[in-house]
C-alpha cells in the first residue's frame, strides 16, 4: 500500500468530518512536522503517529490500512500472499527495519489489529521508541528479539511473548543481526 493512499484517507477523513488539517497536529498531540510526513511522505506513518490521528477522527487505525470491508470472518491460509506495509517512525525511517502484513484488514468493525512482522537487523541505526494508547500482544515466531519497554529490556526467543500498555515508550527490534518473526496484536481504544 502506497503512503499517498493513507495521506488520501486522512484529508478525506478530516473534509468528511469537517476538521481544518491545520486543527490536526492539536487534535492529534502531533507536531505540524509529523503531520506533513504522515500526509506527505513515501512510507506509511509510525503506527504511533497513526494511532493518534486515528483518534483525533474519531475512527479505528484500520480504516488507514483497510482496502475492503468484510462482515463476516476473515480467514488468511499460509500460502496466501500479504501485502507487506513499511512503517516509518515519526519523524525519520529510522523503524523502517519492520515489514507489517496485516491479517485482517478486511474485517470490518474491528478492535483489534493482528500483524506479522518481519524485523530486520538495525545495524548501525538508532531505532526511535514509540507510545500510543492501547495495548500489544507479541509472540515470537523465528529468531530472536529485543523489545525495549520503558527503562527495561526484555530478550524474547521463538515461543516467548509478551503483552504490555502501548502508552510507555516501547520499541521491538531483531536482538542480533539476524531477521526475526512476530505475531502481533496491537488494540487501542476508540
Amino acid at each position: 500500500m502506497a503512503q499517498n493512499v493513507v495521506g488520501k484517507k486522512i484529508i478525506t477523513l478530516c473534509n468528511d468530518k469537517n476538521i481544518p488539517l491545520s486543527e490536526l497536529p492539536e487534535r492529534s498531540g502531533l507536531t505540524e512536522k509529523q503531520i506533513d510526513k504522515a500526509l506527505n511522505s513515501e512510507r506509511i506513518p509510525s503506527l504511533g503517529s497513526l494511532i493518534k490521528i486515528a483518534r483525533a477522527l474519531g475512527v479505528r487505525v484500520g480504516t488507514f490500512l483497510d482496502d475492503c470491508q468484510t462482515l463476516g470472518p476473515v480467514v488468511h491460509h499460509k500460502n496466501e500472499t500479504l501485502q507487506a506495509a513499511t512503517f516509518s517512525s515519526q519523524l525519520s525511517d529510522a523503524n523502517s527495519n519492520l515489514d507489517f502484513f496485516a491479517l485482517a484488514s478486511q474485517k470490518a468493525g474491528r478492535s483489534m489489529e493482528p500483524f506479522i512482522i518481519n524485523i530486520k537487523p538495525t545495524g548501525e541505526q538508532k531505532p526511535i521508541l514509540s507510545t500510543h494508547e492501547g495495548e500489544e500482544f507479541i509472540y515470537v515466531l523465528q529468531g530472536a528479539i529485543k523489545v525495549h519497554y520503558g527503562k527495561d529490556e526484555h530478550i524474547l526467543h521463538a515461543g516467548d511473548s509478551i503483552y504490555y500498555d502501548s502508552i510507555v515508550d516501547h520499541l521491538v527490534e531483531a536482538l542480533d543481526e539476524t531477521p526475526a518473526q512476530i505475531l502481533a496484536v496491537v488494540y487501542t481504544p476508540m
